[in-house]
């Protein structure tokens, strides 16, 4: 059995300064820790229960394949502070067959990032008998 102790998602964006005032500023997540010097010097920030980190230069954007899924308490409130701050709205926030509030939005490379909701009626919230 392999004991996972953490995890990090790494992204390797065409313009790190762009990409660490989307994340930081724009968004507002909270730095873990930064490391090395310079324009590509990294910065891993904190996403609850894992870490993002933002490092190094890519000559292209990701494969649009990756999307980041975060956990926000209130989309509708994420939104509003979001919209405020200049983040593209790629789709605000959508209550889904599935339960979860969904909001989509894009980090400067086309990076899907799928702010979640989940409701406090929702399964993966309650658990009958807890």
């Amino acid at each position: 059995m392999v004991h996972v102790l953490g995890s990090r998602t790494l992204l390797r964006p065409t313009d790190p300064d762009r990409s660490r005032a989307f994340y930081g500023e724009q968004l507002g997540l909270a730095v873990h820790r930064e490391f090395g010097t310079g324009p590509e010097r990294g910065t891993v920030y904190f996403l609850g229960g894992g870490f993002l980190e933002v490092s190094g230069r890519s000559d292209a954007p990701l494969t649009p394949g990756l999307a980041l899924w975060l956990q926000v308490e209130d989309a509708a409130a994420a939104h509003e502070e979001l919209r405020a701050k200049g983040v593209e709205i790629v789709r605000p926030p959508v209550k889904e067959p599935w339960g979860l509030v969904e909001m989509w939005i894009a980090d400067p490379d086309g990076t899907r990032i799928v702010l979640v909701e989940v409701p406090a009626e929702h399964p993966l919230r309650y658990r009958p008998g807890i």
